[in-house]
């Protein structure tokens, strides 16, 4: 009989290597048919994933494509999660948000500045 792989199940390993703050939150994203495995959309968290295979998921306004290198025995620190997976796709730096206001240089003026400016308009409003 072959032995068959070490699996676990997709929520839980998505915790494990921190994509998600909570292990609810990953199972919500993996119900709502927002994650592929190895390109095919599942929609139950009780998925096994093993090594090698592929993840596509949405994470805040990215999409994440990771590729499973180890499972993980429990949710340990950064450098140990990062150990779980390969990133093909890492972000990329997204320009500015266009709709954004984008706050003028300078910033509030200094005493000085604003007498002088009334002084420019004619004069104290006093």
């Amino acid at each position: 009989m072959a032995e068959a792989s070490p699996r676990l199940r997709v929520d839980k390993w998505m915790w494990h290597a921190r994509f998600f703050k909570t292990r609810s939150l990953a199972a919500k994203v993996v119900t709502a048919g927002n994650v592929r495995l190895n390109g095919t959309r599942i929609a139950k968290a009780s998925v096994a994933v093993g090594a090698g295979d592929v993840l596509t998921f949405p994470q805040s306004r990215d999409v994440r494509v990771v590729r499973v290198v180890a499972l993980g025995e429990r949710r340990g620190p950064a450098p140990e999660a990062k150990a779980l997976y390969d990133d093909l796709s890492p972000p990329e730096p997204r320009a500015p948000d266009p709709s954004r206001p984008v706050p003028e240089a300078g910033g509030r003026p200094t005493k000085k500045a604003r007498r002088q400016l009334d002084h420019t308009r004619g004069g104290a409003l006093d």
